[in-house]
């Protein structure tokens, strides 16, 4: 306990039990003393309200080294030259708090911006709570896979598969474009027809995800760059919580060795075709020139026909002719 003119001079506040200085029940902490040079003054503004001796000096013009000569003779205990004012005592979180940043951010579908904004925590700690609480992030950028529409496996099943609407009648329906609803049927595992709105089952129909992971090359690339196999059945972003890594030699493998087009990638990777296009283009990869099937598309179909062609087995081993299809159905 520290005495000055018969006040006590320990910092603190009514809460923690240590009784305010003179200055402090006066409600002086604005005012200024009368005498600069006032020990009890001095020591309020060192203690009480956490000021330096440097600051102390520019706020009553008294030279830094005389401050420090008054509150020694006073007994004020310094603190060493470096070690800055006193820090807040660390609290742990609000009750609740977990759950309340899980439902703006995963239910609500808010952002660490707006979510700091609402509840008034630094956006910086709302993502490091964030990440202490297990809650997994979005992917950042213009092209946020979480946030892409897609199609139920239902509705796909009944206006698509059973129906045999085309894409562009399924996007019109639902208020969404044909590649949204090619996305999704791709991730989902829905068998897609390569041309025609005749739902027959056959060459015309490809399950491209299954169909990457049987190409050959592909699965060998895959392999040499420690990339795993996801099967199909779930939206890209839940397939792929944490994306492929792109570089350099796994896109050229498998965009100019094997032929796979962006969308492929995308499917092998977790990365949005945008990403792998812009990659390609900071890294200096050459793009194809647009328009036709790719290489893997050729090479698929080429292996099915090989197939048919070559099949002298029965019906459980080879697809039927096509009359004969047309026949059964």
């Amino acid at each position: 306990m520290l005495l000055v003119d018969g006040a006590s001079m320990m910092p603190g506040t009514p809460d923690d039990g240590v009784p305010p200085c003179r200055y402090c029940n006066a409600a002086r902490e604005a005012a200024q003393a009368d005498d600069e040079t006032d020990s009890a003054w001095l020591a309020h503004l060192y203690l009480c309200q956490g000021l330096s001796t440097y600051s102390i000096s520019e706020l009553t013009g008294l030279d830094r080294q005389r401050v420090t000569r008054v509150l020694r003779k006073a007994k004020v205990p310094l603190r060493p030259r470096g070690a800055g004012r006193p820090r807040p005592l660390r609290r742990g979180d609000p009750p609740g708090i977990r759950q309340l940043l899980a439902g703006l951010y995963q239910a609500g579908r808010l952002g660490s911006p707006q979510i700091a904004a609402i509840t008034g925590i630094p956006e910086r700690t709302v993502r490091d709570r964030l990440r202490r609480y297990g809650i997994t992030l979005r992917t950042r950028g213009g092209w946020n896979r979480e946030d892409r529409q897609t199609v139920p496996a239902e509705i796909l099943d009944d206006l698509y598969t059973r129906l045999g609407l085309t894409a562009d009648e399924v996007g019109q329906l639902l208020g969404i474009s044909r590649n949204a609803v090619l996305r999704s049927a791709h991730a989902l595992g829905v068998p897609v027809r390569a041309g025609g709105a005749v739902p027959l089952r056959g060459p015309e129909e490809i399950e491209l995800v299954r169909a990457l992971y049987a190409d050959p090359l592909i699965a060998a690339v895959l392999v040499a760059r420690d990339v795993p196999q996801v099967p199909p059945g779930a939206a890209l972003w839940t397939r792929f919580p944490s994306p492929v890594r792109l570089t350099v030699p796994l896109v050229k493998d498998l965009y100019w060795g094997c032929g796979a087009g962006l969308a492929h990638i995308e499917l092998l990777t977790g990365q949005p075709a945008m990403t792998v296009r812009g990659f390609m283009q900071r890294t200096g990869i050459p793009l194809r020139h647009p328009g036709g099937r790719t290489p893997f598309l050729r090479r698929w179909r080429e292996s099915l026909r090989t197939a048919d062609s070559s099949c002298t087995t029965p019906a459980q081993t080879c697809r039927p002719p096509r009359s004969a299809r047309d026949k059964q159905e």
